[in-house]
């Protein structure tokens, strides 16, 4: 294990590390949203997990080899890798009805769910005040999809959907916590993703033009580019420093839509999610303030 004491005392580090890491993601919600609407869903979720699992075994396999993909709780690596696909699946198509920014923000009550359903199913405790800050949550979704508003409507759900998913994402990653190393798991997780969806590719398949598939080569490094500065991040600065600035994603959802695609929230919705950073700026603060739990051994490969 690395020198952890060492690596947190770089904590601009890690903040510079979560924005880029946020930037990368919209980029990646970006090219979904415009690959979506040419191709069909299948096809391009698994472009995005097959360019994953490449360069994650470029980049691991040669110096881990079949460790990498040894994992001490198979069921419980197979449930993440179909949660993260059912997230997906669900946003990506999502994306083909609501504009980028408030299909992010939707997507940012998985953390909220997490905290609301680590109770239940992880045993921790949930201070009333955590409580509170879902409950404001879920008042900024109903900002943003109000009666009324051009949001209100069905597809909604499908990024509703997709949060859920990626909660149940988060909390089966927190049980696998010291169980496997975090390269395993992301690199079960691509494999598996990409499997599961190649079986369904040869129905689905359309050849894509040059230029679309360089943009979807982008996307699925975009992905995994992300989620290797997440990793750096979390060992140079502590989870409830840098969690705040992971709503910076966003900020850079609303300026993109815009920009490319001349999606601006209105008042209302920027009133939303206004409320589910703020909520969720108050919950990472609130677990800053609660005392550590005890902490477990973390295995590598």
């Amino acid at each position: 294990m690395h020198n952890a004491e060492h690596n947190r005392e770089r904590p601009l580090l890690g903040i510079g590390q979560i924005v880029l890491a946020t930037a990368l993601f919209a980029g990646h919600d970006t090219l979904s949203k415009h690959l979506g609407g040419i191709y069909p869903l299948v096809m391009v979720v698994w472009a995005r997990y097959a360019v994953h699992s490449l360069l994650m075994l470029g980049l691991f396999a040669p110096r881990h080899g079949r460790a990498l993909l040894r994992s001490r709780r198979p069921g419980l690596q197979l449930a993440r890798a179909l949660c993260l696909l059912g997230s997906s699946l669900l946003f990506t198509a999502g994306l083909r009805f609501i504009p980028l920014a408030e299909a992010t923000a939707v997507n940012f009550l998985a953390p909220l769910l997490v905290a609301a359903l680590s109770a239940p199913l992880l045993g921790e405790r949930v201070t009333p005040a955590q409580w509170l800050a879902v409950g404001v949550s879920f008042v900024g979704i109903l900002c943003i999809v109000r009666p009324g508003s051009q949001l209100f409507d069905p597809a909604i759900l499908l990024t509703m959907g997709s949060a859920c998913c990626f909660a149940g994402y988060h909390l089966i990653t927190r049980k696998l916590s010291g169980i496997d190393d975090a390269r395993t798991s992301n690199c079960l997780t691509g494999l598996l993703n990409c499997l599961a969806l190649s079986a369904l590719l040869p129905f689905f398949w359309t050849t894509p033009r040059l230029e679309h598939a360089l943009l979807a080569l982008g996307m699925g490094s975009f992905a995994m580019l992300g989620h290797l500065l997440l990793t750096h991040a979390y060992r140079h600065a502590a989870p409830t420093l840098l969690a705040p600035f992971s709503y910076a994603q966003i900020v850079f959802a609303g300026l993109v839509g815009y920009l490319l695609f001349g999606n601006l929230p209105d008042a209302f919705a920027q009133l939303g999610m206004a409320l589910i950073c703020a909520s969720g700026l108050a919950m990472a603060h609130l677990q800053r303030l609660a005392p550590p739990a005890p902490r477990l051994r973390e295995r590598t490969t």
